[in-house]
Parts: C-alpha cells; sequence; structure tokens
C-alpha cells in the first residue's frame, strides 16, 4: 500500500525546508514569496497530501472533533440523534466520530480510551453501563460531557433527558380514551431507565384507571440487525394472543416493534384497527408510510441531537454555566392504527 505523502515529501520536491512547507499548508503569517507559496500547494494538491490533524491538535492542545457514543445506529431514533448532531458540528467546523456500544458496557469503555487517546475534547453519549467510574475520571481529566437519552446518576454532569414516565402515561392514556381496557404492553428487556420508566407509566396509567396490567417482556440477549425489534414484536403479540381475555389494544416499546405487532397481527388475520389497535413509542418517519399509518408517541430525537452538540460546543468554548438537566416533553401523533371502541361497547 502506497504511504501517504507527508511534508518531507514536499520538501524535498519542492526542494526548500519542511519548515517551510509546514509555515504554507498552515497558512502561517511568516513571509514566503508568492511564487514560492503556489509552487509548494500546487505540489501538495498533486502529490493528494492529507494534513495531519492529530498532530496539529497535539500541538495546540485542542481539537475539532466530537466523540458520539449510542447505543446502536441501526436503531432509527439514533440514526435521526446522530444527523442533528452532524448538522449543528458541520455548521461549525467539527467533525463527528460516532461509535456503537452495542448494549455492551466493556466496548463502551474502550471507545472512551479510544476518544480520549484521540485527543477529543467533547463527547455527547447514551450510556447503557451501569459502571460510570472511567467516565468521571475522564471529565475530571478534561473531557466535556453531554449525557443524552439514557439518565446517568452522577453529579457535575450535564443531561438532555426524555420524560419516557410520561410519555407511558400519555400513550395508554389515549387507549383508555379511546374505550380500551385490555391493553398489553411489549417490551424489549428492561435493563435501561427509559424502558423502565415507559413499563412504569403504563403501569401508573392502568393502575388509576383500575384496570389490570398485561406486560409481556422478552428476555433474550439483543443482536443488532435491523429486524431484532421487528421479531420481538412479532413473538411477543403471539405470547399475548394466548391471553383470556384478548387485549384489544397492544401498545409497543417502540415502532420497530410494533411494526412487527403488526405484522403479526396481518399475518393471524386478525384487522388493524378493527379488531386490535397498535400503539407505537418513537415517531420515526416509517410510521407514516405502513398500513395502517402508526398512532404512537414522537420523541425529538433530531432536536435532541441539535440541542447535545450546542451545549457541548458552548462547553468547549469555555462558557461557564450550571449543571443542569433539561427534560424534553413526549407529544403524540395520531393516525390510523386505533380504533375508538366506546359505541361498540355502549
Amino acid at each position: 500500500m502506497k504511504k501517504p505523502t507527508t511534508i518531507h515529501d514536499i520538501a524535498k520536491m519542492a526542494n526548500v525546508s519542511s519548515a517551510t512547507v509546514s509555515r504554507v499548508l498552515s497558512n502561517s503569517s511568516y513571509p514566503v514569496s508568492k511564487e514560492l507559496k503556489e509552487r509548494i500547494q500546487r505540489i501538495a494538491k498533486e502529490s493528494n497530501y492529507i494534513p495531519n490533524m492529530l498532530g496539529k491538535q497535539l500541538k495546540k492542545n485542542s481539537s475539532n472533533t466530537i466523540g458520539v457514543i449510542i447505543p446502536s445506529i441501526v436503531n432509527p431514533f439514533y440514526s435521526s440523534v446522530i444527523f442533528g448532531i452532524e448538522e449543528v458540528a458541520r455548521q461549525n467546523s467539527f467533525t463527528v466520530i460516532v461509535c456503537n456500544s452495542l448494549q455492551d458496557p466493556a466496548l463502551e469503555d474502550e471507545y472512551l480510551r479510544t476518544i480520549m487517546e484521540k485527543q477529543v475534547k467533547g463527547l455527547i453519549i447514551s450510556s447503557i453501563s451501569k459502571d460510570k467510574s472511567q467516565l468521571t475520571q475522564l471529565m475530571q481529566l478534561g473531557l466535556n460531557v453531554i449525557a443524552i437519552d439514557q439518565k446517568i446518576e452522577e453529579d457535575n454532569i450535564n443531561q438532555i433527558e426524555f420524560d419516557y414516565h410520561k410519555a407511558g402515561y400519555m400513550a395508554t392514556k389515549h387507549l383508555q380514551e379511546k374505550g380500551h381496557e385490555h391493553i398489553g404492553y411489549v417490551t424489549s428487556k428492561m435493563d435501561r431507565p427509559s424502558r423502565r420508566s415507559i413499563h412504569q407509566g403504563y403501569m401508573s396509567a392502568m393502575k388509576d384507571a383500575s384496570l389490570k396490567p398485561l406486560v409481556v417482556e422478552s428476555h433474550t440477549e439483543e443482536v443488532y440487525n435491523a429486524i431484532t425489534e421487528f421479531d420481538t414484536g412479532k413473538q411477543l403479540t403471539r405470547k399475548l394472543l394466548q391471553q383470556s381475555p384478548r387485549p384489544t389494544a397492544i401498545f409497543a416499546c417502540n415502532d420497530m416493534m410494533a411494526f412487527g405487532v403488526i405484522n403479526e397481527l396481518s399475518e393471524q388475520h386478525i384487522a388493524v384497527p378493527q379488531e386490535i389497535s397498535v400503539m407505537g413509542f418513537d415517531g420515526i418517519d416509517v410510521g407514516q408510510m405502513i398500513h395502517p399509518p402508526l398512532t404512537t408517541i414522537k420523541q425529538p430525537d433530531y432536536e435532541m441531537g441539535k440541542m447535545a452538540c450546542k451545549m457541548l460546543l458552548d462547553m468547549m468554548n469555555g462558557e461557564d454555566g450550571p449543571m443542569f438537566d433539561v427534560m424534553l416533553q413526549p407529544k403524540l401523533l395520531e393516525r390510523q392504527s386505533i380504533r375508538d371502541i366506546r359505541s361498540a361497547i355502549e
């Protein structure tokens, strides 16, 4: 494999010192003739020279790179968050390194070490690790951190959260207002604060209405591909349909799982929403493309990414401010996957 061109290579081709090449390519104010400057720039371009940004960052003790650690970009929610982060970063001449922890605390810690080794000074993280000792240590060494989505129970950390409990309550309450009393809830393994909070919101709404909850949880280890949640939705729906009485509505912990619910109901010739209504959670764009279009709870994913990046850049620019917790609010997106059964009951 051909080695990348260095400043020393260009210096030999231009018959000048490496220091002169460095000054020209870094736009230094050091006086260099126009002819020599143009010759060095031409040689650099023809040689496909790529600046060593890490070397520059080490010299300046600064970085124009933001690190992001998320559970998995396969999840459309996190894809949209990344899109928001990248938009703000690009507008401010920053680049973004995205790392997928794949729900593995050891891999998350490995990425944390890599980010510091690369002199990255800012991090946006949706952490799934229970042990935050390494993250805390890196913050003490100067790493600026914004935590998103998953709550981190640590002092001195800025967080952007989503009110999952309120969202779970809102989704369940909406189904109740449409006349549904037998409401099933299907969920991935409740090993994250967000999933536990949605479940607690569902349970609170059922308790307030004096209704019996019906929860089916997946206990299988997650494999990160595009159809994992979809398949889980199908499997959990089959379990729900064995219950008596059969639910008139099913609330899924995310939209991908809700798509699996609808697919399984269709395969069993159960019409949505005529026979069973379906409620999702996330508000990803695909929800309005399926049939019937999915009623769901919208998380401001793209907005969360933009806000996180703006706040991180402010921190990296040395803008002092108190530690804070931002709590983003849910929004109901009402479409056609839920039937109002009040008249049928009456």
